[in-house]
């Protein structure tokens, strides 16, 4: 039996065997974790498989000397077992694999997976079924993972294959042979000897990923072309493929309710904070009535026609912000308003249900604060919210979405933990926890610059009809702040830029700088050493805007490097570190020489660059009217 590849285990535990199966189940039930060509498995239930019952099993899709040959490539391993005991029985599984492009749909490509705990080995063993019935087994497509301790005490990781020069390939279901070898074992190996778990649910843990599969693609060929013509400032690969995946759950989650329900019409919906708006527009197109509400108009809303209906307003969590008639609330990184969500949907109406996709870090009347550090601040928001939900009343799922996201985990609420003749208990228990989180007075509330007393006047009944019981919250400004340093005061900016740049170019000085033979690159101080530079005064004003102090110093890269922490001066003879620390778009045409040089103008011995070289201008003779367009509004 041919031995591909191994890995010796390098991690701490003398005895990984419970890391190896762990690793060796995300392959299994997560093979698109590592082959991107592929939406998932459908896995049927796990039995045990009697060593003896295998000729039975393989026999339907084998002749008689391939039977043979796969039992003594199961039984030919090394054995890693140093009992004489009678062996368990093997834990077989049948997998069903989802291309994400599907093919002609004539044959359903499946493996039968064998899991021998006593020899810590796992056995795949693929098989077509074609249409009529036919089972084949593809022998060139056999191989097995086993974990095995050497003399030397050393845990050694191993891919042996049946027939390797029989091996076939179509890059999708069966990946090449060097592939197993070279990306796959190395990610198991790591899998095994790390300690690491994941603090969140399997993806579409509450969808059935084929289905799942199937609308995504169709949808993402229906509304590609939205990539071409997006007008947002936003980057449309990620905006327009991710409100795709969103809408396609949404799609498939309604679906298989009307199933459940017996349901004859489509689900109505709104959603909150609906932004760019896309989302409501495929929904509606795909056959649900619905609108989307949010505080901003954008450009791209004129683009979608009458039948998509968004409304520009703003929603304060109240009995003038409900929805009686509406089966779903949506809030896609609703922000501020998400922890709302829950209790404007339970006071909406007994039947209405919602859709959370949480994202910003919002509490009731202020910012959500971290009460524990065992957890990262993603997962507390998440349990925060969870907890909100089941304050609600409602029966509360989890799960992750496939977006190209950092925040994937939404929270689904499609029935209550009560009867409807309850609902006045409920209410009550609803207000109380709303109370409980309450700031105390004065503080500032969803990063409002200004202080109120949340407590003071809050009516958090919802029997009290119009009167706001979310009286404290504070839903953001029409007018969207912009506070990345790039709205201070230019003086403010050219000031704070100079006294950096100073004591950094002082700083050589200290190492024996020569003056005479060389361009003063300056030295390196770090941000709080930068930090300590400034008055009070100038600091509390930049901690004002996101990023404070290093968003300003990199804004200003044409002056500086900021790296790993450290703040150099950039030397624009250093073509690697200029391309390393800046943006990889070349700049626009017609925008070389439009600004003055600041090496030109503030460096002791100038810029580094000759005049012809420098993109920006020596002197006023040098300086040129920008041709660069003007963006036109949509």
């Amino acid at each position: 039996m041919p031995k591909q590849f191994e890995l010796k285990c390098t991690g701490e535990s003398k005895r990984p065997s419970e890391g190896f199966w762990a690793a060796v189940d995300v392959w299994i039930q997560k093979p698109h974790v590592v082959n991107k060509r592929l939406c998932g498995v459908k896995l049927s239930e796990t039995k045990e498989t009697h060593r003896d019952e295998l000729r039975f099993v393989l026999g339907d899709g084998c002749e008689s000397e391939l039977t043979q040959d796969v039992l003594d490539f199961l039984s030919a391993a090394p054995s890693s077992s140093k009992t004489l005991r009678e062996p368990k029985p093997l834990c077989s599984t049948v997998r069903t694999f989802i291309p994400k492009v599907n093919g002609d749909g004539t044959v359903a490509h499946r493996e039968l997976v064998l899991k021998d705990f006593d020899q810590q080995k796992v056995t795949f063993i693929p098989f077509e079924e074609h249409n009529g019935g036919r089972v084949s087994v593809k022998k060139g497509n056999i191989y097995l993972i086993q974990l095995l301790l050497q003399e030397s005490e050393e845990w050694v990781l191993e891919l042996h294959v049946l027939s390797p020069d029989a091996w076939f390939s179509d890059n999708v279901v069966y990946p090449k042979l060097r592939w197993l070898s070279s990306d796959l074992l190395p990610k198991l190996m790591r899998w095994t000897t790390e300690s690491k778990k994941s603090e969140f649910t399997s993806t579409l843990s509450l969808l059935p990923v084929e289905k799942y599969s199937i609308t995504y693609q169709h949808l993402k060929e229906k509304y590609k072309t939205m990539v071409q013509v997006w007008p947002e400032v936003t980057d449309p690969e990620k905006f327009v493929y991710e409100d795709v995946a969103i809408a396609t759950y949404l799609l498939v989650l309604w679906s298989e309710e009307r199933s459940e329900k017996d349901l004859t019409t489509r689900q109505t919906f709104v959603d909150l904070g609906c932004g760019n708006g896309l989302l409501v527009h495929i929904l509606t197109n795909e056959g649900h009535p619905g609108k989307g509400i949010d505080l901003r108009k954008r450009k791209i809303w004129s683009m979608y026609g009458p039948h998509t209906l968004l409304e520009e307003k703003a929603i304060t969590p109240s009995e003038s912000s409900l929805f009686p008639d509406t089966d779903w609330l949506i809030g896609n990184h609703s922000d501020e308003l998400t922890p709302w969500i829950p209790v404007m949907v339970c006071r909406s109406s007994y039947d209405c249900r919602y859709f959370l996709l949480p994202c910003c870090f919002f509490d009731f009347f202020c910012k959500f604060q971290r009460r524990q550090c065992k957890k990262t601040q993603y997962r507390l928001y998440i349990d925060f919210i969870s907890e909100v939900s089941q304050a609600c009343g409602f029966n509360t799922q989890e799960d992750c979405l496939r977006i190209p996201s950092t925040k994937r985990v939404c929270l689904v609420g499609k029935s209550r933990n009560y009867q409807k003749p309850d609902e006045a208990a409920a209410d009550r228990r609803r207000s109380a926890f709303i109370h409980s989180r309450q700031p105390s007075t004065g503080q500032r509330v969803q990063g409002s610059d200004v202080e109120i007393d949340c407590c003071h006047g809050s009516t958090l009944s919802g029997t009290n009809g119009g009167i706001s019981w979310g009286a404290g919250f504070q839903p953001r400004e029409r007018v969207e702040v912009v506070r990345n340093c790039s709205a201070l005061p230019r003086d403010f900016v050219d000031a704070i830029v100079l006294r950096v740049a100073n004591v950094l170019l002082e700083l050589t000085a200290e190492d024996g700088w020569e003056s005479s033979t060389h361009w003063n690159p300056g030295g390196s101080l770090s941000l709080g050493e930068v930090a300590a530079l400034m008055e009070q005064e100038t600091l509390q004003c930049l901690k004002r805007e996101c990023g404070g102090l290093q968003t300003l110093l990199k804004n200003n890269h044409h002056v500086f490097r900021v790296e790993k922490g450290r703040v150099h001066i950039r030397d624009w003879r250093d073509v690697k570190s200029c391309q390393a620390n800046t943006k990889k778009k070349a700049p626009p045409a017609g925008t070389r020489k439009t600004r003055s040089c600041w090496f030109h103008c503030n460096h002791p011995q100038g810029c580094p660059l000759q005049a012809q070289l420098c993109a920006f201008a020596h002197g006023a003779d040098d300086l040129r009217p920008s041709t660069k367009p003007l963006k036109t509004k949509m």
